[in-house]
């Protein structure tokens, strides 16, 4: 009773006491009634991507007639905390879609299902285990089967500003000038080399790996107040505020917004985005995060996969069928469909060696800053340590504080959040 006290005081760091009381009573959206045989997937796909999975749910659902099948979009802390909220109270959805992050704190709450003996030895060995593991296993136990890996950032440019992306912060900065241009002459900068979400912590978190540090160690301790950390930021406060190739501000819509309009060469994003790039006509390519003149390094993005968890609460013929759904939807038919359609790396070791996407210009860089990524950590300890990383991080843009100060701030307020979590 003790331990199951110590997991909501986790929970409840996300999303306060009173929400349980209150959503317990409530049928959601989503979640099954006794009336019905629905099979619901709550995701965070992008619209084009839930259309093509209706369509797949659709079709498997044709030998299941006494069952509908069904998604529902949240965005990705709503996701995270409604199916909590409703898994606790014995309801939400048979699936949920989501990043291998959110496994840490789902589990420790024992709304999720261990699938080590769900899924056969040979269904899990036909996904990638080198160089990062798709299905994500934590304390010993399996969570999740990927449908993806990579979704990670990548440094993306418009080949019609830029014929060939920077190899170094070095030529970044040296390339990046000569893009820097005021068009009408009124004194103010109309376009930027690069742009980028960089006052949120996770965005600064490349450049951070590219001087040789991380946010966490193996311990689960944060590590924010290294050198590292502080280079990381001051090479960023630099490109905005000494080499002037990045806006002065920038969040994602901006930076978003500025790419799309062709007043920056490049951006710094993930997969999520280059469709939208594409639709919009722009040709662009694909490259690593410029290296970092002064260790060699290149810059390391989390590296992530997304996939199928199952509702704790799904038992007997509900539960057979849901694990037959996963196994739907991540087949190499349905996972290179995604790949094809959405630039999306499949988490399957055949279909991400073959020949059709070796051939995709775009998949093979995507793959090729994959590989000098790093695992994004999924232990609960990473919600709390970029809560504790944005305050003090933010102030360096804004100029109330210097990097050098804000690792010392990121690093208490991190340990006292855990502590206080961790009790």
């Amino acid at each position: 009773m003790i331990g199951k006290i110590r997991k909501y005081k986790i929970w409840l760091y996300y999303i306060g006491a009173g929400l349980l009381f209150l959503f317990s009573f409530l049928v959601l959206p989503g979640c099954q009634s006794n009336t019905t045989k629905k099979i619901v997937v709550w995701t965070s796909l992008r619209p084009v991507e839930r259309e093509y999975l209706q369509k797949e749910l659709d079709r498997f659902g044709l030998n299941y007639p006494g069952y509908e099948f069904n998604q529902l979009f949240y965005a990705p802390e709503e996701l995270r905390n409604n199916f909590i909220i409703t898994a606790l109270a014995g309801k939400g959805p048979a699936l949920v879609h989501c990043a291998s992050d959110f496994i840490g704190p789902m589990s420790e709450l024992q709304v999720i299902k261990p699938l080590e003996n769900i899924f056969t030895q040979q269904f899990l060995s036909e996904f990638i285990q080198k160089p990062f593991a798709a299905n994500t296993v934590f304390q010993g136990h399996l969570y999740q089967i990927a449908d993806r890996v990579g979704n990670h950032m990548c440094l993306v440019y418009n080949k019609k500003l830029i014929s060939k992306p920077p190899q170094t912060i070095t030529e970044l900065i040296t390339v990046g000038k000569s893009l820097v241009r005021d068009l009408d002459g009124d004194g103010r900068t109309d376009t930027y080399a690069l742009a980028w979400n960089y006052t949120e912590p996770s965005f600064a978190v490349p450049f951070i790996g590219g001087y040789g540090g991380w946010v966490i160690d193996q311990s689960n301790h944060p590590t924010l107040n290294i050198p590292a950390v502080q280079k990381a930021a001051r090479l960023i406060y630099d490109l905005a505020n000494k080499y002037k190739i990045i806006p002065p501000e920038c969040d994602y819509e901006t930076a978003n917004a500025l790419f799309l309009d062709e007043r920056v060469a490049m951006i710094i994003n993930g997969p999520w985005s280059w469709g939208t790039y594409l639709k919009a006509g722009l040709d662009i390519g694909l490259a690593r995060i410029p290296k970092i003149d002064e260790t060699g390094l290149w810059p390391t993005p989390m590296v992530f996969p997304m996939g199928y968890c199952l509702n704790i609460n799904l038992t007997g013929q509900d539960l057979e069928i849901a694990k037959r759904l996963v196994m739907h939807l991540t087949s190499p038919q349905v996972e290179m469909k995604f790949a094809e359609m959405f630039k999306i790396i499949p988490s399957r070791i055949v279909e991400m060696n073959s020949p059709e996407l070796q051939k995709d210009e775009l998949f093979v860089h995507a793959v090729d800053q994959m590989m000098v990524g790093k695992p994004m950590p999924v232990m609960t300890e990473m919600r709390w340590i970029w809560d504790a990383m944005r305050p003090a991080y933010q102030g360096i843009f804004t100029k109330q504080i210097t990097p050098e100060q804000a690792g010392v701030e990121m690093q208490q307020l991190a340990e006292k959040l855990i502590a206080e979590n961790r009790q």
